[in-house]
């Protein structure tokens, strides 16, 4: 079971030329672009590109033989 009230939100960012997936519970009053301007300000570009990396690496040599 979920939080009900958290927001997904996808902002693209310039440096990095993707978008990646932001969730938070917002208060009521809160600018929902000015927040996401700075969240896309402060994103860790180096720290996504290694987590997507790390991600999909592929294991060289670690594949399962097939016996004959």
């Amino acid at each position: 079971m979920g939080i009900p009230n958290v927001r997904r939100f996808r902002p693209f960012c310039p440096v990095c030329n993707e978008t990646f997936t932001l969730m938070v519970v917002l208060p009521k009053d809160t600018d929902v672009s000015a927040f996401l301007a700075d969240a896309v300000a402060r994103h860790d570009h180096k720290a996504y590109q290694e987590s997507k990396v790390q991600h999909f690496k592929i294991r060289v040599g670690q594949q399962k033989q097939r016996r004959r």
